[in-house]
């Protein structure tokens, strides 16, 4: 009797009417074998998603609700010669380094073959050409064989069982005319060693190993590198919470169990679990992944909090808007997998090409062989040039172009705080030579800042902030948050409307309307008050101060658009603010273009002019009444603050305050594309000057491996250029610098 199968634990709903799971798939190598699977997989009825995460070696299944049982999707990829299985993640990193472990043994077992064989192969070579005695070539050739041939059978496992699992399912990949080439150049060269040749070829076979296993360890070392980052972002996640139960009492309980509403307790040095509102309690709190800030936080009643924040030294009692999946911080874990998961423009093509590869790569050493015997050469000549054909040939240079350099670039833009949304994102954002910025939460800040702050003497700053606290109004809070307000002014008294009051020895202090202060006289006398601002006025015995608060500019945001303009990008702004706040916005960043009252049609009618002129649009926005025009431009870019509805439509989102994250997207971008292209031409041109030379019989089989290996290795070293920065990219992150030393700054004062 046959067990049944049921793996409904593991598929989770993915949007109206449609299911999905995840699925860890073993002996996925290449882009070949991604190609192979998700047309397999796509081929399915009712499947409207099946998407290779080459990374992490997981596909993601997407299908009609109710129409297939997930069971179908392991039995069809065993078909097509892949073992699956439900993706776990603690598992899957138990394999990953498994198989990390069993590629370096492979390594070493070859590398140490090869190094005593060409030992071996020295003397053969110049004994060839002087006076060695046959018995003692023969010698070295049985020692050389002795020590290849079981070499060979453990270190090129990975290439032989990937192999012999793509032709038991009637396919071929790219280990195919691998596992050949090191079959054909073993067999004939104990076919000549019997027969006492002059010529072994040992030595190649043994090299062309080392070399492969080299540039797969370096490419399953990257990806690790790389999953990494995601696996930073898991090492966040509490996997419980202490909830209020009733009656003042607590209970740990998982996560999943926690609901908006609920509260929990986040004590001293606990992470929280989930996203929320501090109603009790006050403390300094880690969150430097949602703010890109590295100093600790002030939270007190009223402050958001977010799973993954380290809660320092106070407690506190938050309510939960948000946990488990809902959260800001899985928000960011899924776009990143996402953005490893999706697949560019130029890594389609490199997809394309090495699947026609294989066929390609037989059908030339087939025809090579039999061209030479047509020519009169004999079939041992004709089979080695052959062989030569077959190694030299391999596409593991073209699959391994555009993948690796996505990759390294993916982990990069994540270390420069940005997350791709789109596969083919950073080839349009290196196009980009006009941006159009929305106004308010993009150049701006979400929150209330004090514009004015430097006016106000720093003692008349700190009581203020101390009074504020005992208010509830939001720009109260923002006059306490700007202050660095720590305790409340004790015996205060807050009057609705009005403002709040307290003594400190035995003067009165008053902080709000300027009435309720006394201060009307001073704001009609002031000739520079913002007419976007809210005014805030703060009196203590008969001196009398006026603060400003109003959402200010991004730190950075100046920097931000000079350092576009330099780069030959013009910028704008569209906004639906009124006209005298956008006419100061830009006035201050020094944009030139700008438009204040536009709604969502203004702003995708703008685009598509500028479409239809020839320029590749860049739209950064965080509304809703964003999303329409971030659809609309040729990339696009969101605050992690946007609205969800504008994260998801975004190619694009950065986390923090600072913009920098933009110009230094940029520059990335433009960088990958350039090594994409590089490593295409690179990987093209060594075929286009390879090939014809293996075919006119020029190279031996030890030269191909050589080769072919090369080119491999030296693809990936080249995409690795794309995580270290260049000027540009370290002018970005000096911006990034400016705005937290800037951000410290105002915070002192």
């Amino acid at each position: 009797m046959q067990a049944t199968r049921d793996f409904s634990h593991y598929v989770r709903h993915a949007g109206p009417g449609l299911a999905h799971i995840d699925l860890a798939v073993e002996g996925v190598n290449c882009a070949g074998c991604m190609a192979k699977i998700e047309r397999g997989l796509s081929a399915l009825s009712d499947v409207t998603l099946a998407r290779v995460n080459l990374t992490d070696r997981r596909v993601a299944v997407e299908w009609k609700e109710g129409t297939l049982d997930p069971a179908r999707f392991i039995d069809r990829l065993a078909e097509l010669g892949y073992k699956a299985y439900p993706f776990e993640k603690a598992s899957a990193e138990n394999s990953e380094a498994e198989h990390t472990r069993f590629l370096l043994r492979c390594l070493g077992v070859a590398a140490f073959a090869t190094m005593n064989v060409m030992m071996l192969s020295i003397p053969v070579w110049s004994g060839n050409v002087s006076d060695m005695l046959p018995e003692q070539r023969d010698f070295f050739h049985w020692l050389s064989a002795l020590i290849a041939l079981p070499a060979a059978a453990y270190a090129g496992q990975p290439f032989l069982r990937s192999a012999l699992r793509a032709l038991k399912a009637g396919g071929v990949n790219m280990d195919v005319p691998i596992s050949i080439g090191v079959i054909l150049a073993l067999g004939m060269s104990m076919i000549e060693t019997i027969n006492h040749a002059e010529h072994a070829y040992f030595d190649a076979a043994i090299m062309l190993l080392t070399f492969l296993l080299v540039g797969r360890y370096l490419d399953q070392s990257m990806r690790r590198k790389t999953r990494a980052v995601a696996a930073n972002l898991a090492a966040l996640k509490a996997e419980t919470a202490t909830k209020f139960v009733g009656g003042g009492e607590v209970r740990d309980v998982p996560v999943a169990a926690i609901a908006p509403g609920d509260i929990v307790l986040l004590r001293p040095g606990e992470r929280c679990a989930v996203d929320g509102t501090v109603i009790e309690g006050q403390s300094q709190v880690d969150q430097s992944l949602i703010t890109g800030e590295t100093l600790y936080a002030a939270v007190d009643p009223g402050s958001p909090i977010y799973a993954g924040s380290l809660n320092i030294d106070g407690t506190l009692r938050v309510r939960v808007f948000a946990a488990s999946e809902g959260t800001l911080l899985a928000e960011i874990t899924r776009l990143l997998e996402n953005a490893l998961q999706t697949r560019s423009r130029y890594m389609r093509l490199a997809d394309r090409a090495s699947r026609l590869y294989a066929p390609v790569v037989h059908a030339t050493a087939l025809l090579t062989v039999l061209g030479w015997v047509f020519l009169g050469a004999s079939w041992h000549d004709a089979i080695v040039t052959g062989v030569a054909v077959l190694i030299i040939t391999c596409p593991c240079a073209l699959g391994l172009a555009i993948p690796t350099v996505q990759t390294v670039a993916s982990g990069a833009l994540f270390k420069a705080g940005v997350l791709l949304n789109a596969g083919d994102a950073i080839e349009r954002l290196a196009e980009v030579d006009h941006v159009i910025f929305d106004k308010t939460g993009t150049l701006t800040l979400p929150e209330l800042e004090v514009t004015n702050a430097a006016e106000i003497p720093p003692d008349v700053f700190a009581l203020a902030g101390q009074l504020a606290l005992s208010s509830h109004h939001p720009v109260a809070a923002a006059v306490a948050q700007a202050a660095g307000a720590k305790a409340p002014v004790v015996g205060a008294v807050e009057e609705p409307g009005q403002g709040v009051r307290g003594k400190i020895d035995g003067i009165e202090i008053r902080l709000g309307k300027p009435s309720f202060c006394g201060a009307e006289q001073l704001v009609e006398n002031s000739a520079v008050i913002d007419p976007e601002a809210s005014i805030v006025a703060f009196s203590r015995g008969e001196e009398r101060y006026l603060f400003s608060v109003r959402q200010g500019l991004r730190p950075d945001a100046k920097a931000v658009v000079t350092a576009l303009q330099e780069r030959g990008i013009e910028v704008e702004i569209l906004s639906g603010d009124r006209e005298a706040a956008v006419r100061a916005a830009a006035d201050a960043l020094g944009v030139n273009s700008w438009r204040a009252g536009v709604t969502p049609a203004d702003k995708i009618a703008r685009i598509e002019a500028l479409k239809r002129r020839g320029f590749k649009v860049m739209m950064v926005g965080d509304g809703i009444n964003d999303a329409p025009s971030l659809a609309a431009a040729h990339v696009s870019m969101s605050p992690i603050s946007a609205a969800h509805l504008s994260q998801s439509t975004a190619d694009l989102v950065f986390l923090g305050k600072p913009l920098a994250p933009v110009v230094s997207a940029i520059d990335y971008a433009r960088k990958a594309l350039h090594l994409m292209r590089e490593n295409l031409y690179l990987a093209v041109g060594y075929n286009v000057l390879a090939v014809p030379i293996a075919i006119l019989g020029f190279v031996t089989p030890l030269i191909a491996a050589a080769a072919m290996s090369g080119s491999s290795i030296l693809v990936m070293l080249n995409a690795l250029r794309a995580r270290r920065a260049d000027d540009r990219v370290r002018s970005a992150r000096a911006i990034r610098g400016f705005a937290q030393a800037r951000a410290l700054s105002y915070g002192d004062s």
